[in-house]
């Protein structure tokens, strides 16, 4: 049978995974789903205290649960301190990936200087360039390129449409989403004679092992070193990497976040949605910048950091966006003005 159609058992679980047992241990589920949502045969959790009311109502067979909310819950749950994470672990035995073929398809083009190995799956209408490298139990999904110079390390998996355009070196087990492009020309350019020369681009992308890389998102190699991910780090979709960024181990991006050239990021931040990092710039390890918020100078502090208004209807903002042009003249007024008049850092 087909693991992910299987029946766990509450005691199964539970000692797999290192959880407190409440309740039947003979409680069985062969799927998951939300609290709302779920029925008698599929695994559910509690972790956000505003979903606390749906606790009672839930339908779940299972439920993962902190100790202190499973205080008179009269049903089947598996303790955790952190509730959503052990979820995160048992879901995965419920994940209907195909069973692991390898191959070369034959209508992938392999240059005759590339070395795919034996145990890796290379799918259709793929190409991989001179001199690259796929190691054993990586998959390269239909439609792929894989330019000069790559190595794709032990068990990678690549989405549809992955590119990978030169001097891209990924770890292993890198997961990467349809349609990211990674190796692509940095940002480069010089002004001469009123214009502009692209300057090469001769580095690459260097990504560390166990890292993800959401659909459609970019990361620029390097212009004469290479651009780094360390190992472990998350980008959501549609984020932009600079040439020559360095981003921490750890860390995770959210979606439409960016990151400009010879920037560096620490390990384990956390860097909101639509989130932006000005080039040549360094933020050290554990910060967190929220949604929306630009980042214009280094943190030498970790903590959370945010820029911006928030959300109000239109006519109080435009009302507050007019008393922003007099702030200077009333700082000025109450003698908070900078030396010589100069703007602040």
């Amino acid at each position: 049978m087909n693991q992910a159609n299987a029946t766990h058992t509450a005691a199964q679980l539970a000692s797999r995974f290192g959880l407190a047992l409440h309740g039947d241990g003979e409680a069985g589920v062969s799927g998951v789903a939300t609290l709302a949502g779920a029925r008698a045969d599929q695994l559910s959790f509690l972790a956000n205290p505003r979903y606390r009311s749906q606790l009672a109502e839930t339908a779940a067979g299972i439920v993962i649960m902190r100790a202190e909310d499973a205080i008179g819950y009269a049903r089947t749950a598996l303790l955790a301190d952190d509730p959503y994470s052990a979820f995160a672990r048992v879901s995965a035995l419920f994940d209907t990936a195909e069973p692991f073929e390898p191959g070369i398809h034959p209508n992938a083009v392999v240059h005759a200087t590339a070395v795919v190995d034996p145990a890796a799956r290379i799918e259709a209408f793929v190409s991989i360039g001179a001199r690259s490298r796929i190691d054993a139990h990586a998959v390269v999904g239909p439609g792929c390129v894989v330019g000069e110079d790559c190595i794709i390390g032990d068990g990678c998996s690549l989405g549809a449409r992955v590119t990978l355009v030169k001097r891209v070196r990924l770890g292993k087990r890198v997961l990467i989403h349809p349609g990211a492009v990674l190796g692509a020309d940095g940002f480069g350019l010089a002004m001469a004679g009123g214009r502009w020369i692209k300057v090469p681009q001769l580095g690459g992308v260097l990504v560390g092992d166990d890292c993800e890389i959401g659909a459609n998102t970019t990361i620029d190699r390097g212009a004469l070193e290479d651009t780094v991910l360390e190992d472990d780090v998350r980008l959501d979709n549609q984020i932009q990497i600079g040439h020559n960024a360095h981003i921490g181990a750890h860390t995770a991006m959210a979606g439409c976040s960016a990151v400009a050239g010879s920037a560096r990021i620490g390990r384990y931040c956390l860097i909101g949605g639509g989130a932006g990092v000005l080039g040549h710039l360094e933020l050290c390890d554990r910060v967190v910048v929220t949604a929306m918020t630009l980042v214009t100078h280094s943190i030498r502090e970790p903590g959370e950091y945010s820029s911006g208004t928030p959300l109000m209807d239109n006519r109080s903002w435009r009302r507050s966006a007019a008393r922003f042009r007099q702030l200077d003249k009333l700082a000025r007024r109450m003698g908070s003005h900078t030396p010589d008049d100069k703007d602040p850092e």
